[in-house]
């Protein structure tokens, strides 16, 4: 975990992409303190905290969210006392994955990794980087709707909703003096987005509103820094993948026929290029003009995902 000063007084918390669940967060030292995402555990979150603590020994005032994702919310109880914004569909799937208990599952399929199917093995082996125990999911305390301006000691703050792009709740966060955007998960660099959620054409449009800003500095929620020219990369992938996906659904193959035939190119050199079922699986949706937030079973897809990999590695 490094904190990097990307402008006077912002600051960037990276964790190198090892796969699932290893994010990005950020620290703004100005107006009593903003922190912008927490992380999968409480464990690395303290890590994260203490590392702020270096920069100022006070209480932070505010917390965004950038979405609900575990990755980015799970360690938000450390951060109670203070007042944590987040768009409203950020606060209902939380409230979600509050009743399901969801880190508690998580913990289970640690102890009980039997109980899943065995093409689950390698999420599994994910998510034992993680210790999920004492995890009290911890909802926004304030929500808004389409953009919320903050004033840190002068400085505009901009949270402007972007969603449903990678989930229904997506904001970014945008401090247009400092030219720095923090992009939540609008933004993966170098590793292969998830997008099962959402729509394509928001997240191409939450992509060129962030390129329109031209920030000197994007913090990704997953990868290393970049400027616009990481947003233009993702979203020519995006647009790679729609493409390419239409040819075979209008063949008629199934999605994963279809991940299996997609020649990735210089993409494949991304982390989890398996990944790509997400996106086409996704993309076959639309197709069919299935409402972009119609049910889906996790577990389904992340065995496709599983045997697209074995696939790839000819096993």
């Amino acid at each position: 975990m490094e904190l990097k000063e990307i402008a006077k007084n912002i600051y960037a918390c990276l964790q190198e992409d090892r796969g699932l669940g290893w994010s990005n967060a950020g620290f703004v030292n100005l107006g009593g303190g903003l922190a912008i995402d927490t992380f999968y555990d409480l464990n690395l979150t303290k890590q994260m905290r203490e590392l702020y603590k270096t920069i100022s020994p006070e209480p932070i005032k505010r917390l965004v969210n950038t979405h609900h994702n575990g990755d980015h919310t799970w360690g938000n109880q450390l951060f109670k006392d203070a007042e944590i914004i987040a768009h409203r569909h950020c606060a209902e799937e939380m409230e979600k994955e509050k009743k399901r208990n969801l880190p508690a599952l998580f913990q289970a399929g640690q102890k009980r990794p039997k109980a899943f199917p065995a093409e689950m093995k390698p999420l599994l082996d994910a998510l034992n980087n993680f210790d999920y125990s004492g995890i009290e999911l911890t909802l926004p305390n304030r929500l808004f709707e389409d953009k919320l301006d903050l004033d840190l000691d002068g400085y505009p703050c901009q949270l402007i909703y972007v969603g449903p792009a990678h989930t229904s709740g997506d904001i970014i966060v945008y401090l247009p003096q400092h030219s720095v955007i923090f992009a939540g998960d609008i933004v993966f660099r170098h590793c292969t987005p998830v997008g099962w959620e959402g729509t394509h054409a928001k997240w191409i449009e939450a992509l060129d509103l962030i390129i329109s800003y031209k920030p000197e500095i994007i913090v990704p929620g997953h990868g290393p820094l970049c400027g616009v020219d990481g947003a233009k990369e993702l979203r020519t992938y995006f647009e790679f993948v729609y493409s390419e996906a239409k040819l075979f659904f209008d063949e008629g193959l199934d999605p994963l026929e279809a991940s299996k035939k997609i020649n990735l190119g210089t993409f494949a050199e991304w982390t989890e290029p398996e990944r790509l079922y997400f996106n086409v699986y996704r993309a076959y949706r639309e197709f069919r003009k299935e409402p972009w937030n119609a049910p889906i079973n996790p577990l389904d897809l992340f065995s496709n995902v599983v045997e697209l990999r074995a696939y790839w590695n000819g096993l």
